[in-house]
């Protein structure tokens, strides 16, 4: 199986939000909404729902409205497919392309891909500047903007609220911490302070241990893990520092998926 975890540009509409969640149905693993970053981050179990979230997004909201800190380049942002349990790489950078031209000759959205060709930052940098899309247009959609297609292992989005910080402080402790398996913004989002990170080897470098290295830097307020986590990485972690790290086994792509299938087996 595949996993897809697309990242809209929409955080503040949430009747919208929830209304597409609605419309997807139990392929909807987990919804994340945030009003400062202006974004929404679906984590969905099939692709026929990556192109029915795709679809419903394109036609209800607009970029030239968007504003947020979040980096962006469309309404779609990022639609990365990674591999689960009996899926490989291979198979999620072939899922990554046949969405790739689908949105191009469906919806005439352009796809940049990323994966072993190059990472997403440098997509970010160079969409529309040096670097032309891979598929679909040669310029951006006037309302949808453009798409970040890629493939990819999993990962795990994780914000790490500050107390009496400034943002010179997050943009520290991001530059200090940051590294080839972490990486970090320091955003203010309001009137808080917020080191917001993806940690690409969560086996590796977790939830934990980029709390605990933050926290060696400023005081912390609370953690916020975005989306899903693997069950593998939570066993790696003692429960009774779950709640302060914002995990619990409900939040794990196993447990989610799980619910899934038994909400579709009672339709049968």
């Amino acid at each position: 199986m595949l996993e897809c975890v697309i990242n809209i540009s929409e955080g503040r509409r949430l009747d919208a939000i929830e209304k597409i969640r609605s419309q997807i149905g139990h392929d909807v693993l987990n919804v994340h909404s945030d009003f400062h970053h202006h974004r929404s981050v679906f984590t969905l179990a099939s692709t026929i729902a990556a192109r029915r979230l795709t679809e419903l997004s394109a036609q209800q909201f607009d970029l030239r409205q968007h504003v947020g800190v979040h980096p962006r380049i469309g309404i779609i942002d990022v639609v990365p497919f990674v591999p689960l349990e009996n899926s490989t790489i291979e198979q999620a950078i072939q899922a990554r392309n046949e969405f790739a031209e689908y949105v191009a000759n469906e919806l005439e959205i352009p796809s940049f891909v990323y994966g072993p060709e190059r990472d997403l930052p440098e997509i970010r940098k160079r969409a529309f500047v040096d670097l032309t899309p891979d598929f679909g247009p040669s310029k951006p959609h006037p309302t949808a903007g453009a798409i970040c297609v890629g493939a990819r292992q999993v990962l795990v989005a994780y914000n790490i609220w500050l107390k009496n910080a400034t943002v010179e402080d997050g943009r520290r402790i991001a530059r200090e911490i940051r590294s080839r398996q972490v990486r970090t913004l320091g955003l203010q989002l309001g009137n808080e302070i917020q080191v917001s990170m993806n940690l690409i080897s969560p086996d590796e470098v977790g939830p934990e241990f980029v709390f605990e290295e933050v926290a060696k830097r400023a005081e912390v307020a609370r953690a916020e893990l975005v989306g899903l986590v693997p069950a593998r990485v939570l066993t790696q972690i003692q429960k009774s520092r779950w709640a302060e790290l914002d995990l619990s086994k409900e939040k794990t792509i196993e447990w989610c998926l799980a619910a899934r299938n038994r909400a579709i087996q009672n339709l049968d």
